[in-house]
């Protein structure tokens, strides 16, 4: 971060520019946008002028316990930040000017000689430097909103206290209570419901501290139509003794306090009326953050291009059926794959390297962290094909079916057939031929190809932007119109969508994306009436095999038990046990059932059209929502048939009854 001057960032607070500095070595201060809220951490710094450190008699810990470190790394999601680099030991910004260098703070001299003048006289420019650019601010904010409101972020040693202390106190002395009672209450309401792991939370107001910095007392004199809200956290976060940081704490509580700033300050808007957005997302920055173009950029030049299925293909399917089949039945397939190019090692060692701590936004950057951990697993899982080990790294990556995933197939195979057997006449040539005409409705441009290297009965292969269709198909019309909304109306148009986007992480792929995915174009096929009882059932008999695998059963086992509990024919039975034992124990196939499921729960109460934006997760849709609205992501261009049309299948009350039951 480069430094500037104070005349610098006064004109740039003048200008209503936006930017993100070092103001003369003593506190960071960052503006991505003037709304009407700022969050301070003045006590957060540590550094001390090299001519103090000589003279001060603590040592780096015992500064340390007074301070209050990571406080500034909790408000960092926040378009408006004044972190403070100095130790208050060198000057303390929640004191006045005249007071505001220490002598004998609780019980320790600091000093080995008095300061000279000269000295003195550099920390309190420091102090007053501060207050004139956060005046400045403050000035600005009421300008353009009428309100302003601060967030004043401290932490404090719980040791010191006989009785349990609160995880977050606020002190209102300085603030105006008939005028602001509803928002600190609101204020102290929110903190109380922040989640901590292992950790009880309860807020509190002026139970240890009572908010009677310099601080509030600053804003309290000068700016009549700013809300001050000083905040103490409880060292939960550390060992406050020994300076121990504990980065669990510290990510949930960066994750809490966006959310409750967030809600708090809209609270906050209702009750002021500054001239503000009223939705949340509009509350922060629209500009996208350098550190995470920075970060997507190099996780996508490390990451792509690494398709899971392209590995996991056996070369020799076809050869091994022939096998299999000419010794009755009693053969284990020996599939054999394509060579990993990648090193493992160094791809892990890089991935950890990448600098996720850049990107500012705790919600983004906790998405980007999920997508590092998800790819070290999934080259783990690529490293171990055809081994072992690999059916341990599929369950790290993909899990198992549970007890209710294993009910609602078995629910689903004992159903009774209702619908008539169609001949299937439909070969790859001519499937090929009806994805080509579809690709014109969809306004996608991409190849569709016809080939005996997939096991699926079509594919798509998002690197290339093609459809790949196997070439042993024989499928009837409503199979063909459920394959078309299943790959071309979902993972296709996923695909585009994802090249169309500023951020590559969605080319790459959302932890998780493997069964949004998959529960999407299932809910496409089934809200478009082309999903039938049968094909209900595969997708159960999937279910059923991945267990058997998991299991021990042997690839024959598995087979059999397919063919004669449950009377799947034998090309069938083959394909299903091959998808499922490819690679050493492919579980991935489970999920396209609870997929279904998850897909059918969410769309009764929210739009899934933002999933579609590209190769994402049902569990970030939230963050998603938010990009979104921030302009850092785009709206998906292309969208399902059944988004993009008044589409009113057939009513098929049985498969409704069948999938509200299973389901």
């Amino acid at each position: 971060m480069h430094e500037i001057s104070e005349q610098s960032c006064l004109n740039f607070i003048q200008n209503g520019q936006c930017f993100q500095a070092i103001i003369e070595n003593s506190f960071e201060i960052k503006i991505e946008d003037y709304g009407f809220f700022i969050c301070t951490a003045i006590h957060d710094g540590h550094q001390l002028r090299e001519e103090l450190k000589k003279k001060c008699l603590l040592d780096e810990t015992e500064r340390l316990y007074e301070e209050a470190p990571c406080t500034g790394e909790m408000i960092c999601s926040m378009p408006i930040t004044l972190i403070g680099l100095n130790s208050r030991y060198e000057y303390d910004l929640n004191r006045p000017l005249e007071s505001c260098i220490y002598e004998e703070p609780w019980g320790k001299t600091v000093w080995k000689t008095p300061l000279s003048s000269r000295e003195i006289k550099i920390s309190q420019k420091k102090h007053a430097l501060f207050y004139r650019i956060l005046g400045a601010l403050i000035k600005k904010i009421e300008t353009i909103h009428g309100n302003c409101l601060i967030y004043d972020i401290h932490s404090y040693n719980h040791h010191r206290f006989e009785e349990e202390a609160p995880t977050f106190n606020i002190g209102t002395k300085q603030v105006q209570a008939k005028k602001w009672n509803k928002v600190v209450k609101h204020w102290g309401k929110s903190l109380a419901v922040i989640q901590l792991p292992n950790l009880e939370t309860r807020s509190s107001i002026n139970e240890t501290y009572l908010g009677q910095g310099y601080l509030a007392s600053f804003v309290k004199k000068y700016y009549k139509k700013t809300l001050i809200l000083p905040t103490e956290i409880k060292k939960i976060y550390m060992d406050e003794n020994s300076g121990e940081i504990y980065h669990l704490v510290i990510n949930d509580l960066k994750i809490g306090l966006k959310e409750v700033i967030l809600a708090n300050a809209l609270f906050f808007s209702k009750q002021a009326k500054p001239k503000t957005p009223k939705r949340r997302s509009q509350l922060l920055s629209s500009k996208i953050d350098p550190g995470l173009v920075n970060l997507d950029k190099k996780l996508f030049k490390l990451c792509r291009g690494i398709e899971t299925l392209s590995y996991i293909n056996p070369k020799n399917i076809v050869k091994e059926k022939k096998q299999f089949f000419l010794k009755n039945f009693n053969y284990t397939p020996e599939f054999t794959y394509r060579q990993l190019e990648i090193n493992p090692f160094e791809f892990r060692e890089k991935l950890y390297r990448l600098p996720e701590y850049n990107v500012t936004d705790i919600s983004i950057q906790k998405m980007y962290r999920d997508v590092i951990d998800s790819f070290a697993t999934k080259i783990d899982l690529l490293a171990t094909i055809g081994t072992e080990k690999f059916l341990y790294n599929s369950l790290r990556y993909y899990g198992e079916p549970s007890v209710e995933d294993i009910d609602a197939a078995h629910f689903l195979l004992y159903a009774k057939e209702y619908e008539q057997d169609v001949v299937p006449t439909i070969d790859a040539t001519e499937a090929k031929d009806r994805f080509i005409l579809s690709l014109k409705e969809y306004d996608i441009d991409c190849k569709v190809v016809v080939t005996n290297k997939i096991i699926a009965s079509a594919m798509v292969d998002n690197s290339k932007k093609t459809i790949l269709i196997n070439k042993s198909i024989r499928i009837n019309e409503m199979e063909l119109q459920a394959l078309i909304h299943h790959e071309l109306g979902v993972h296709m148009v996923t695909t585009m969508n994802s090249r169309e986007q500023q951020l590559n992480v969605f080319k790459l792929g959302l932890p998780g994306n493997t069964y949004t995915q998959e529960g999407l174009a299932i809910l496409s096929e089934y809200m478009t009436g082309n999903l039938s009882l049968q094909r209900l059932k595969t997708l159960a008999l999937r279910v059923i095999a991945v267990k058997l695998m998991v299991d021990n059963y042997d690839f024959s086992h598995t087979f059999k038990t397919l063919v004669n509990d449950y009377n799947v024919k034998y090309n069938e039975a083959f394909k299903l046990t091959a998808r499922v034992y490819r690679g050493g124990g492919f579980t991935k196939d489970f999920l396209y059932l609870r997929g279904l499921k998850d897909a059918l729960k969410l769309t009764q109460v929210e739009s899934l059209s933002n999933l579609y934006v590209g190769k994402t997760s049902f569990e970030y849709l939230k963050v998603i929502n938010e990009m979104i609205e921030r302009e850092l992501v785009s709206c998906p261009k292309h969208l399902p048939m059944y988004l993009r049309k008044d589409v009113r299948p057939k009513e098929n009350p049985i498969l409704d009854y069948l999938l509200d039951s299973a389901i």
